[in-house]
Parts: structure tokens; sequence; C-alpha cells
């Protein structure tokens, strides 16, 4: 998708601090972080909305939540807690559409999420 932020990040066109890259998952830094660590796990294919997802995506979207428990592994907070979301369109608070998982830890969260 031409216009699509996640999708340039994906083809190296915008730059990104990336954390960790697989076949199928990229994950990178969020620029606007809601927590001490907060990345983000995106698919390398475009993927609109969560609505959009096939049968064939599942191991895709099990890669992005495999990837997220290794970063927060790897970062050290695993143990003490993380939170891992994904939003779907404009009433779940999507605001890139390519699908992403948001890894969130560091601290404790609140609930509800607002």
């Amino acid at each position: 998708m031409e216009d699509c932020i996640f999708c340039k990040i994906v083809a190296g066109e915008i730059p990104a601090t990336i954390v960790r890259e697989t076949d199928d998952v990229i994950a990178f830094e969020d620029l606007h972080p809601q927590a001490p660590h907060h990345v983000l796990i995106i698919p390398r294919r475009h993927i609109a909305t969560l609505n959009d997802l096939t049968a064939e995506d599942a191991e895709t979207v099990g890669n992005m939540a495999r990837v997220a428990a290794e970063i927060a592994a790897e970062r050290g907070f695993a143990e003490a807690g993380y939170r891992t979301v994904m939003n779907c369109n404009q009433q779940g608070g999507q605001t890139v559409y390519h699908i992403h998982m948001h890894l969130l830890g560091g601290r404790a969260l609140a609930w509800p999420p607002g």
C-alpha cells in the first residue's frame, strides 16, 4: 500500500528503530511511547484491520505474539507483566490501517484502558 506508513517502514523508506525482524514480522520502537517500553509489532504484509485477517494469517499473528513475549523477556519485564493491544477500526482506536500489536511494559498499567 503506497500510502501506508508501516509499509514504508517495512520497505526501508521511512527510518525506524528496529527491535526485531523475522521473515514475516518487524518490531520497532513506538515514536510516542505510552510506557517505558512501547514496541509496535507488525506483519511485513499489509493487512488493514483485524477484520481482514484470513485463516492463512494465523501463523503471522501468532508470530507477532511470540515476538512480543520474546522482547518482554529480553528487556526484563516479562515476569512483572506487560500488555499487548491490537486496535480495530476507528471506535477501537486504530489510527494506522495496517494491523499492529502494541507491546507495553515497564510500569503498572491501569484497567480499564479508556
